[in-house]
């Protein structure tokens, strides 16, 4: 039966949304632009390619002295000269004439066809045409790929390598991009202790450091600051203070409801309002979310491992995407199940799923255990399959939503590291 005191993933995800804007726009050059999400149109000032030009090695001619040329007809024509890439040739091609030219040189003024160089013979100055010319054959038009004034980019583009090449076509050495968003991670457990110190009893390593900061960085962000404190009132009241400079604060642990638990009612001290706390969702169930008075985000997550990263994947990445300007939705999807998952109702569950391809589509399968605590099992993950609240257990072969975990190529920076 589903606990009335929990939202509901859906209604979690939409809250966040609503409180997480397009960050403002700056100026980025090309160069550092992989990952970045343009702000505004961009429409190409001039045609690309520029001029009409050759696809392929050979000779520029007019198509009717050569319309019907082949091995036993072939048409023997002067050359006038060559036209090479960056070099035009400077003059007008003449009734009878051919030019020489190389692949992406200019077509010379009169020509209308270029005849491949496997489909000539040259000798003393005169090049002998052994297949017919038509006009337009291997000839790239100005304006081909994009016409003056056409959209290059849109707003909103994730800029990848294809994008920043048609940027520096089209003459744009930079451009405006939304600001990625800054972040900030603590970690709070009397238990954790570095990857490299030696554990004393009741200790563990801490992985969350690792994980979360680093799903950040995928999602976009710059991360500012990585810290781990002691379940103490005071420290994690002061650690929490700082963490409110960043865009989007993110605590990991604390936020339940036991003896040492400090991080609501320290948060609650320091402004923040609280939106939610507690969400129909295995594992992730104690989450909190809240928003400072200048409108940042904090996001409290559960201390176990599997959840953290669960609940920044379904809950903070999407936030950190709309801060760049991309949409939430760009990672969903659907699958079939290949496996029986037994379930009861009352909470959402997100199953970490390994993704294969079918003949009928994309399948998914559970990758092991899908205990909080077993971090492994999102080794070898590609997405999360989430399987509805009211849902009990789901047959093998019903199709599923999914949200994909590796799929996110945004190139953000932890500065703290």
């Amino acid at each position: 039966m589903a606990d009335s005191s929990l939202i509901s993933l859906e209604d979690a995800r939409a809250m966040v949304l609503a409180k997480a804007k397009a960050l403002p726009a700056e100026e980025v050059s090309v160069e550092l632009a992989l990952g970045r999400v343009s702000s505004k149109e961009i429409r190409a000032a001039a045609p690309v390619p520029p001029f009409d030009n050759s696809s392929m090695d050979g000779y520029a001619l007019r198509a009717d002295d050569a319309g019907d040329a082949s091995p036993d007809a072939p048409v023997d024509l002067p050359v006038a000269g060559e036209s090479r890439a960056g070099h035009p040739w400077e003059g007008e091609l003449a009734p009878g004439q051919a030019v020489a030219i190389s692949t992406g040189a200019t077509l010379p003024a009169g020509a209308d066809s270029v005849v491949r160089l496997e489909d000539t013979r040259r000798k003393d100055g005169r090049v002998t045409i052994l297949s017919a010319a038509e006009a337009g054959r291997n000839v790239r038009r100005a304006g081909d790929d994009l016409r003056e004034g056409d959209v290059a980019l849109e707003a909103g583009t994730l800029l990848g390598p294809s994008e920043l090449g048609v940027l520096a076509s089209i003459g744009h050495g930079a451009l405006a991009c939304h600001r990625r968003a800054t972040v900030s991670v603590l970690v709070t457990g009397d238990e954790l202790v570095g990857p490299e110190d030696t554990l004393f009893p009741g200790q563990i390593h801490d992985a969350t450091s690792q994980t979360v900061p680093s799903l950040a960085a995928l999602a976009g962000a710059v991360v500012t600051s990585i810290e781990r404190v002691e379940d103490d009132e005071r420290r994690i009241h002061d650690a929490l203070e700082k963490s409110l400079e960043a865009d989007v604060a993110v605590v990991c642990g604390g936020v339940s409801v036991g003896p040492h638990d400090y991080v609501r009612p320290a948060l609650a001290d320091l402004g923040v309002s609280e939106r939610f706390w507690g969400v129909a969702l295995k594992p992730g169930r104690p989450t909190w979310f809240g928003v400072t008075e200048p409108g940042r985000l904090v996001f409290g997550l559960p201390g176990n491992p599997v959840s953290a990263v669960v609940t920044f994947l379904l809950l903070a990445r999407p936030a950190l995407l709309a801060q760049v300007g991309l949409p939430d939705d760009r990672l969903r999807a659907t699958a079939i199940l290949d496996e029986p998952y037994p379930k009861l109702p009352g909470r959402a569950h997100a199953v970490r799923c390994r993704l294969t391809l079918g003949d009928d589509g994309w399948h998914v399968r559970p990758t092991k255990e899908q205990d909080s605590h077993v971090l492994s099992s999102m080794i070898g993950a590609d997405c999360l399959a989430l399987i509805p609240a009211d849902a009990e257990t789901i047959e093998a072969g019903s199709r599923v939503a999914i949200e994909l975990l590796s799929q996110t190529p945004l190139a953000g920076v932890v500065a703290a590291a």
